[in-house]
């Protein structure tokens, strides 16, 4: 009767570690793949991660060189969506920000410093021009200037104000049209033409929205003004 009940703890004994070894054993590989799954996980979150391009600012294509002001905008939809202009990642004009308008919409930024001085929209469609003519006499030496249209920004523009424009560096302020879209970047005192300028005819044949073109956009690196 003894070695009986010795040889069932034996047995009992037996089946506790076999099950103990078998649960150990599951909970490892268990364990494993656990690990195995966080790993995993944190090397494609950390290739995401990597492959992600960068952000530049005003969300252009690259990064701008020492001593430039990254800026990108654009001209207004039709009559529906306004335009847009940003600077060194501050939007100065938007529809968002609701100070935008019918015509042409106009941005001043310090050229020395980037920092921005006033926006300003001018109705050329039902407006008066005489307006836009001082606000462009006001400029100071040393401004960047930014224009971009929003419906109509032709039909009330006279030859004093097309020369304005273009003593600010345009060179297709003196063929804009009723409706044209057209966007700008040009200063007060520039020597030169200015590289940033789009402009798109308004044309029945090509017109991507009923009775307007395309919508404009331009980005780039402005100089900073150098003393």
């Amino acid at each position: 009767m003894r070695i009986a009940g010795a040889a069932k703890l034996i047995v009992v004994i037996a089946i506790f570690l076999l099950t103990f070894y078998v649960i150990s054993q599951v909970f490892e590989i268990k364990m494993e793949a656990n690990l195995g799954h966080i790993f995993a996980r944190s090397a494609l979150d950390a290739a995401a991660r990597s492959t992600k391009p960068p952000r530049y600012k005003c969300g252009i294509s690259k990064a701008c060189p020492e001593k430039h002001f990254a800026f990108k905008m654009a001209s207004g939809a039709a009559n529906v969506v306004g335009p847009k202009i940003c600077v060194e990642d501050n939007v100065l004009m938007s529809g968002v920000k609701n100070n935008v308008g019918r015509g042409i919409n106009v941005a001043l930024v310090n050229g020395k410093t980037g920092e921005p001085l006033d926006t300003k929209f001018f109705d050329m469609w039902g407006g008066d021009v005489a307006p836009f003519i001082e606000f462009l006499k006001s400029i100071q030496d040393g401004t960047i200037v930014l224009m971009g249209t929003y419906d109509d920004g032709a039909t009330k523009l006279n030859e004093e104000a097309r020369k304005l424009i273009a003593e600010l560096g345009s060179t297709s302020i003196t063929n804009l049209a009723f409706r044209d879209n057209w966007v700008f970047c040009g200063g007060k005192g520039i020597k030169t033409k200015s590289p940033f300028e789009q402009h798109i005819k308004n044309n029945k044949d090509t017109n991507k929205y009923e009775g307007w073109p395309e919508v404009v956009e331009m980005e780039g690196c402005i100089p900073q003004k150098q003393d």
